[in-house]
């Protein structure tokens, strides 16, 4: 890496990583055979505290199994959130669905009274279905992202799934490790209060096998669909026989190495994330036109990303700030286009977006990796604040 480099979010590999990925060459299980994978997924979903769990090899393949648990395909519509990744919403399409985008709140997740305000003036309920009037379509399941680790209003959320009978699917790639410490969720992880939830193992999560993903499901039968999807449905392991379209959606055991390595670690990892938002929230929010994203009351997050609010009285755009510290060798980022602005997506229906692209214009993440050092991050307040001058 290049010296005095400041990057966004890179891998911590401080513990037994290289241990654990050698006992799976030495054992020659290095691909989709052998003991760490099934271990990997005992450990996380003993973490989060759900009876079993599904790895696969990358987040978009876990949300397509996701669809395919719940039972998503053509002719159905999903609700949405329009500010999120857009790997959260491909797989609706996949699925032969289609979205329906749903404007965010403070918290920069999907909003509960949003949805409601939609659903209210746009669907009525046939048979125990949710029916678009619009459209004649059965708006069959949303997906909630917990957006940078943020959790998302999961009691709003989840009484408005069960007053239209919607399938949850929680897009908790970003907050493994994010569980609610009051209300009626008490003791409950992100991922775990819907039908499904997914995590995300990419390069720049808060733990990472490289790439994969794990789903984890309140339905025991749907994880076993899923596993038997993601192993290409292959219903006879002697004779190659399969019982239905499968995909090659497995984690190989080196990276499930790695996983079981990162965590060992992971709640070290997520003392740190908040350690050094607490440094960034002292040193920024209020001063020099910035603020700092808070993150839910009642709620330990693991913190994945730090978002910094530009104010309008700030000099400079956000665009420019990112520019300008990348001069200084920062790595920052803005937050993703609205998914309804994209691809084929504008022939969407989409609702309340305004919020999102308020925060769309203003927001900047900044270095958040879990080996950024105190050093480091005054020197991004410092670039900043001489910024705020400029």
């Amino acid at each position: 890496m290049e010296p005095n480099f400041i990057p966004l979010s890179v891998p911590n590999f401080g513990g037994r990583e290289k241990e654990y990925v050698n006992d799976a060459v030495v054992s020659e299980w290095v691909s989709t055979g052998g003991s760490k994978v099934p271990q990997f997924e005992q450990v996380v979903a003993d973490y989060v505290g759900m009876p079993g769990a599904c790895a696969c090899n990358s987040g978009t393949s876990g949300l397509h199994l996701a669809m395919m648990m719940a039972g998503v395909g053509p002719g159905d519509e999903v609700i949405a959130p329009t500010l999120t990744f857009i790997a959260a919403v491909n797989p609706i399409r996949y699925a032969g669905a289609q979205p329906i985008f749903i404007g965010c709140g403070d918290s920069l997740c999907i909003c509960p009274t949003l949805v409601e305000q939609y659903l209210e003036a746009n669907s009525e309920m046939r048979d125990g279905r949710c029916i678009n009037k619009r459209t004649g379509a059965h708006i069959k399941a949303m997906v909630v992202v917990h957006v940078f680790g943020n959790m998302a209003n999961m009691p709003g959320l989840l009484k408005v799934a069960h007053d239209h009978n919607l399938i949850v699917i929680e897009d908790a790639t970003e907050a493994l490790g994010t569980y609610y410490t009051d209300g009626p969720f008490k003791g409950k992880y992100a991922g775990t209060m819907g039908d499904v939830g997914v995590y995300s193992f990419n390069g720049n999560k808060i733990i990472t096998t490289g790439s994969g993903r794990m789903v984890v499901s309140n339905h025991p039968e749907w994880l076993a669909h899923a596993k038997h999807l993601s192993t290409q449905a292959k219903s006879d392991e002697l004779n190659y026989k399969h019982d239905e379209v499968g995909y090659n959606y497995r984690l190989t055991n080196l990276q499930a190495a790695l996983g079981l390595a990162q965590m060992e670690q992971l709640e070290d990892f997520i003392q740190h994330k908040n350690e050094m938002y607490d440094f960034y929230f002292e040193a920024l929010n209020g001063k020099g036109h910035y603020g700092i994203m808070p993150f839910r009351d009642g709620v330990r997050s693991n913190k994945w990303f730090y978002s910094l609010y530009v104010y309008d009285e700030h000099p400079l755009r956000r665009d420019e700030i990112i520019r300008r510290l990348a001069q200084e060798k920062i790595q920052t980022r803005p937050i993703w286009g609205l998914i309804q602005d994209q691809a084929d997506y504008p022939r969407n229906e989409h609702y309340g977006d305004d919020l999102a692209r308020h925060y769309l214009d203003r927001i900047v993440n900044l270095p958040c990796s879990t080996n950024l050092t105190k050093e480091q991050a005054q020197r991004v307040v410092d670039v900043l604040l001489n910024l705020s001058e400029a």
